[in-house]
């Protein structure tokens, strides 16, 4: 990064000049990883980019339609072609498997040709990134472009195209265009949410993640309070691990001279299930919201419909997460609180006081024992983990990790919540960061900093959702 840094701005006299050389950094951080599976990003940006250049204007008072049904058939033949690579490496194996076990169940013996394919990193993201394009000039949102550099850059922009946030094509492309020139304030601004997206990573996140594998490894040996502790630990842990790639992406953005969309806002704050989908992965929450939930006819039909929109919706969000039945059953209970909130008239969020703080309570409770099916990799194992929290919980016998460990943790924990709260609910009075005391941004700096030094884990793995 700091040397991508320097050749760019070196740049900046060119944008298409910067672009190329962003194009070609991009594609050696993926190739990195595994060169062969670039071709993948290149297909998929191939088709997509000239999809849209083939897509006819629809003249609204047309006679016969034709243009319509042309562009019908491109889009089609465009999301076959990316989603069946996604299937493919994705899907196939689960869906193969899960069909064999299904005859199993009748007493039919059958042998399953699996094709234990490496899953490309990032492929969920990249894929939904570059359908949105897609389907927007389908949609006559967006022109299709005729620069293949700024496309296939808008695709693979490599801040981005690991984990997310999903970009969308009105909100990045117009910037790929644009010339950029280096910001003091913007670069300042985008080392402030690296610095607190890496505190995220590799003091929270990694160091309580010693502590959740342990105990999930083990978990028909640990006590239900191990396993609740275990539990609401992953909560954290998930949310750092995220919430703080997306800070990291954002930031690197900001530096850039790019501004990408929020992901995460303090979403363990939110007062019920809808509005912890509004807070937690935006990005993906509003893509299946405008591209899927709107096709089927959003809210804008019968009640009954639309609690089906909302199921719909909800189950590919958990088969997107990952092709394991935890994911689906997770994303299905995600989509029926929402429907129980709908019925109810709950899905609002303009409680108040002691209300307001119940209701975070209980969405906390609710978003946390879901997390089980996330964590957990057996439906089985998920409903043990549960039952095991309902009633041996008054079991004391808590496992605890070495001293250091322990303490790490509620350090790490601590700080978190720390400024979440103050976010959250006193926004104006402690900003450390954004402190106008020159003194008292630096101290909070350098705690940042020298925290990461003496506590981070460096040697923690790759991010969750890596995998999706």
């Amino acid at each position: 990064m700091p040397i991508v840094f320097v050749i760019y701005w070196i740049l900046g006299k060119n944008v298409k000049n910067q672009n190329l050389f962003l194009l070609a950094a991009s594609y050696f951080f993926y190739a990195w990883w595994n060169w062969r599976y670039l071709s993948l990003v290149l297909l998929c940006s191939l088709v997509n980019f000239f999809a849209g250049m083939l897509m006819k204007p629809v003249i609204p008072m047309g006679n016969d339609g034709s243009e319509k049904r042309r562009n019908t058939l491109i889009l089609s033949l465009c999301c076959i072609v990316c989603l069946g690579i996604l299937s493919v490496f994705k899907y196939y194996d689960f869906f193969v498997t899960s069909f064999v076990d299904a005859f199993s169940i009748f007493g039919v013996k059958m042998q399953a040709h699996t094709l234990n394919l490496i899953l490309p990193v990032g492929i969920s993201f990249y894929t939904f990134h570059t359908l949105s394009y897609t389907i927007d000039v389908y949609r006559g949102k967006f022109a299709p472009t005729k620069d293949i550099i700024s496309f296939f850059l808008f695709v693979s922009i490599f801040p981005l195209a690991m984990a997310g946030p999903i970009e969308r094509a009105t909100n990045l492309l117009p910037q790929i265009y644009t010339k950029r020139t280096f910001n003091y304030d913007r670069v300042r601004e985008g080392m402030k949410l690296v610095l607190w997206g890496l505190f995220m990573k590799v003091v929270v996140a990694d160091r309580v993640c010693l502590y959740v594998d342990k105990v999930y490894i083990n978990a028909t040996r640990e006590s239900g309070l191990s396993l609740t502790v275990a539990t609401f630990l992953f909560a954290v842990q998930i949310y750092c691990d995220f919430a703080g790639y997306s800070n990291m992406a954002i930031g690197i953005g900001k530096i850039l001279g790019f501004n990408f969309l929020q992901n995460f806002n303090r979403p363990y704050f939110s007062t019920g299930i809808t509005q912890f989908w509004r807070r937690w992965h935006i990005s993906l929450s509003s893509w299946l919201r405008d591209y899927i939930y709107m096709a089927l006819g959003g809210s804008h039909c019968s009640k009954w419909r639309n609690y089906w929109n909302i199921f719909v919706v909800f189950l590919i969000s958990g088969l997107w997460h990952g092709a394991n039945w935890t994911f689906i059953v997770w994303g299905i209970l995600h989509g029926v609180f929402q429907i129980i909130e709908r019925i109810f008239g709950l899905q609002k969020s303009d409680s108040k006081g002691f209300v307001k703080i119940f209701r975070i309570l209980i969405t906390f409770l609710i978003v946390n024992l879901l997390w089980v099916f996330f964590r957990a990799p057996t439906i089985s194992e998920a409903w043990y983990v549960i039952s095991k929290i309902f009633t041996d919980l008054g079991n004391t016998n808590l496992y605890l990790a070495t001293n250091t460990i322990m303490l790490t943790i509620v350090f790490g924990v601590s700080m978190l919540f720390g400024k979440e709260i103050f976010d959250e609910f006193f926004p104006n009075r402690m900003r450390l960061f954004d402190n106008p005391k020159i003194y008292v941004r630096w101290a909070a700096y350098i705690l940042i900093f020298v925290s990461i030094m003496l506590v981070g884990v460096f040697d923690g793995g790759q991010f969750i959702y890596f995998q999706f």
